[in-house]
């Protein structure tokens, strides 16, 4: 996922397509659970409809993203992020722009919503997931995802990067995660795909999207399913930068490089519908 808006000057892609073996479901299931501690960030987003999402956890961004050509405008307040009254959040993306927003294209065509918790919550290693329900659609980019801490001092790609889940609406059955870093972003990523079985579709019901993160190791699972884990060795010599502090983004893109433009098969208003974010330690 990308990682500018009006704070931030920097450019990325798509998840690369290598996909390793993965391990046996009981293995994986256990591995993913092993090691849990104490939980040090969650919420269930508890409120009355149309509420804001918390702000001492979340801040949110607004702009527009020209890096990955990317077709919204990240609005502010509860208008495209809000609580639905049942324990989501929904970020919504609508084809509109009430507010005369000038994206880099022009006036924008589509406003959606961008979350982050910098400078309210960082966290270096532990488990970190959410359950989700991504929308449908050519042009729908939902992403869950993590930057390094230190973004503002060193810059994207050398802060580091963990794509916890992408999803892109013309792959309606596959999330990607993937690490970009120093020499390996963007085409150049390292990581992984997961598909559901028979024809399936993730906006179809809600799922869980998860790493463990340990010292130069990341592994990811999908409903508790292990699809890949990353350690320095796949890096050909290059820098690990994922040993220190990040923190968590949650966003709703339409359009741009790697998803294509919607075209006149989608559907608006889209959603992003999140059931729960939650970070804990680990071993």
């Amino acid at each position: 996922m990308a990682a500018v808006l009006s704070w931030t000057t920097v450019n990325t892609g798509m998840a690369s397509e290598d996909k390793p073996a993965a391990p046996s479901s009981a293995q994986a299931k256990a591995d993913a659970k092993a090691g849990t501690k104490a939980v040090t960030f969650e919420d269930n987003f508890d409120g009355a409809a149309g509420s804001a999402v918390d702000g001492s956890k979340w801040q949110i961004e607004t702009g527009d993203n020209v890096n990955n050509h990317e077709r919204q405008w990240y609005t502010g307040g509860s208008d495209n992020a809000a609580l639905d009254g049942n324990g989501n959040l929904v970020i919504t993306a609508r084809k509109e722009n009430p507010g005369n927003y000038q994206c880099w294209y022009g006036p924008c065509e589509y406003t959606s919503a961008r979350l982050n918790t910098s400078g309210k919550f960082t966290q270096q290693y532990g488990h970190v997931e959410a359950r989700m329900k991504v929308p449908r659609g050519q042009g729908m980019w939902p992403a869950f995802w993590m930057l390094g801490n230190d973004m503002g001092d060193v810059g994207w790609p050398n802060c580091g990067e963990i794509d916890v889940m992408e999803n892109v609406g013309k792959e309606p059955g596959t999330v990607h995660g993937t690490l970009h870093g120093p020499d390996y972003s963007g085409d150049a990523a390292i990581g992984a795909s997961y598909s559901l079985p028979n024809g399936e579709e993730f906006a179809d019901d809600f799922h869980t999207f998860a790493i463990d993160w340990a010292p130069d190791k990341v592994t990811w699972s999908v409903d508790g399913n292990v699809y890949q884990t990353r350690t320095p060795a796949d890096l050909g010599g290059k820098n690990w930068v994922f040993n220190k502090e990040f923190f968590l983004i949650l966003n709703l893109a339409v359009g741009g490089y790697w998803p294509g433009d919607p075209d006149d098969s989608t559907q608006f208003p889209q959603e992003l519908v999140v059931d729960y974010v939650r970070v804990s330690t680990s071993d």
